[in-house]
């Protein structure tokens, strides 16, 4: 029996595909929805602000080693932060080096403190007598005055630095709108405006980053040039996908190789030139300097990422007795080709043939650039079914993360998490066989969308479950209603709600994929 076969770079395949099927235990849903929940509960654990941080700073004596580097403690550490997750890190940082620590001030958004207290999550808040400045703002995520003054506060911590300080910065997701700096003259106001005129006339996330760093004092690598000459060591909660440095809130430490006819160019793209207000123009105008990142100068370190989370995951399944096998933590794209993809992968592991129909691994590979995924990593997971189904080795954990994304057609309650499942069990569920697999999609930070849920477990008995109740799935589909469904149907019971979780690393998907009930290898 051969494995996948290569693919032609057409992304077709160019011989049959020869897999053997594995023997099949029959497994409870309650069995697998429990485990299912289990590995998203673990994969949050291993990203938790405490735990990233705590993994990253390595103390011995007056040597702090990170990433592989070692610097010195004088009572010469500063910290600054921005970002949602940044008040836990903070936190676990002081009691790391705060022997060490003069002064600190954090961004963080609006009501986090209170939020966090309400959920349990004291352990992620400062002591009484830090000696680190909280500072909220950037109510409902956006930049606003009090996110401008904390920025403002941070900036001027940096400045003030010498070459024998250090200056830890804590960043994580939702940073970008905590650090608001618009180059002077220019008002936040205006700054606003363009990116928003940016936005809907349909600018690229790169473009919008391009030109969000041209426009502020501290993005782009303004931060790191404004606390230079000290030494600046950058710990990251990853929330992007691929973890571009310079993405994650706009890059403050990382530097910005965009020139001044870049920026103009986008903004001639997008038909903005003409329409700028004239302090946009000056700030353009100007010759700014170059913010930079010398080598012995700035440290930026992933501390945290939905790789990290998925393989804490995969480290789940394993003591749960199942065989995981990590897709990709790039999962993006329209939920309906996501959708679509996992029930293929289900199809193509429980498929009762002797072989999986060809044209099941040729639709999966045709969906790869659609959902953001690699034909080799298609190829890959592909040939890690075959061997487990022809090795008998029982479930499979199929992992993947990401951040896929919801045409909004209705005025439902929802989120994509939710979304993803509801349409994964309906393919799960209008497959000629009845898989017996389950999925579950849930965001790290707890909450997918406007809802108090992070997600949803589904499987193939939804469609017959929901029709038992009364409940037309395509209606609420069609108003993006997800939660509203998944809360009436069966009291809410395939709801995931772990309540805040004080990280936030994309999304996590979980699918468990059962052996094949009958074994034919010959």
């Amino acid at each position: 029996m051969a494995r996948i076969l290569a693919l032609s770079r057409s992304l077709h395949l160019q011989h049959p595909l020869w897999v053997s099927l594995a023997s099949l235990c029959s497994r409870s849903m309650s069995s697998l929805d429990t485990r299912a929940r289990a590995v998203f509960s673990a994969a949050i654990e291993g990203v938790q602000p405490d735990m990233v941080v705590r993994r990253s700073l390595e103390r011995h004596g007056n040597k702090l080693l990170v990433g592989g580097q070692s610097f010195t403690l004088t009572n010469n550490l500063y910290l600054v932060g921005f970002g949602k997750a940044v008040l836990g890190m903070a936190a676990e940082a002081e009691r790391i080096v705060g022997d060490h620590l003069i002064k600190g001030v954090v961004s963080v958004p609006h009501g986090i403190q209170k939020t966090l207290c309400n959920h349990g999550k004291e352990k992620m808040l400062l002591e009484n007598n830090s000696r680190i400045t909280v500072m909220e703002g950037a109510k409902n995520n956006l930049p606003d005055a009090d996110a401008q003054k904390s920025a403002e506060c941070i900036r001027e911590l940096a400045s003030g630095l010498t070459e024998k300080d250090l200056l830890l910065v804590l960043i994580s997701g939702g940073g970008s709108a905590l650090l608001p700096a618009p180059a002077p003259p220019m008002s936040l106001q205006e700054k606003q405006d363009v990116t928003r005129k940016l936005a809907a006339a349909g600018a690229t996330i790169q473009d919008l980053n391009t030109v969000r760093r041209a426009l502020s004092l501290l993005k782009g690598g303004g931060l790191a040039q404004c606390a230079n000459p000290a030494q600046v060591v950058a710990l990251i909660l990853s929330d992007v996908i691929g973890d571009p440095l310079d993405l994650i809130a706009s890059g403050p430490t990382v530097r910005s190789d965009s020139k001044p006819e870049e920026v103009w160019a986008i903004l001639d793209r997008y038909k903005l030139s003409d329409s700028l207000p004239s302090s946009v123009n000056e700030v353009l105008s100007k010759t700014r300097p170059h913010y930079g990142e010398a080598k012995d100068h700035v440290l930026n370190v992933v501390i945290g990422s939905n790789t990290i989370a998925l393989e804490c995951a995969s480290r789940k399944a394993v003591e749960l007795g199942l065989r995981p096998v990590i897709l990709s933590p790039g999962v993006c794209g329209d939920v309906r080709s996501v959708s679509r993809l996992y029930g293929l992968f289900s199809r193509f592991a429980c498929s009762p043939e002797k072989e999986p129909p060809p044209e099941i691994a040729a639709e999966i590979l045709q969906l790869g650039p659609e959902v953001g995924v690699e034909s080799w990593d298609l190829c890959r997971t592909m040939n890690v079914l075959v061997e487990e189904r022809k090795e008998g080795w029982g479930a499979t954990c199929l992992l993947a993360g990401g951040e896929p994304t919801v045409q909004l057609r209705g005025k439902g309650r929802g989120g994509r998490n939710q979304e993803l499942a509801l349409r994964v069990g309906v393919e799960l569920s209008s497959s000629e066989v009845k898989s017996g697999a389950v999925f579950l999609s849930g965001g790290t930070d707890g909450q997918d969308g406007p809802t108090e849920a992070a997600g949803a477990v589904t499987d193939g008995e939804l469609m017959e479950e929901a029709t038992s109740q009364g409940l037309d799935i395509d209606g609420f589909l069609t108003n993006n209603d997800s939660f509203t469904f998944f809360s009436q149907l069966s009291e809410g019971q395939r709801l995931l709600m772990p309540g805040l979780t004080g990280t936030n690393v994309m999304d996590v998907h979980v699918m468990l994929l059962p052996p094949s009930p009958q074994r034919d290898l010959q």
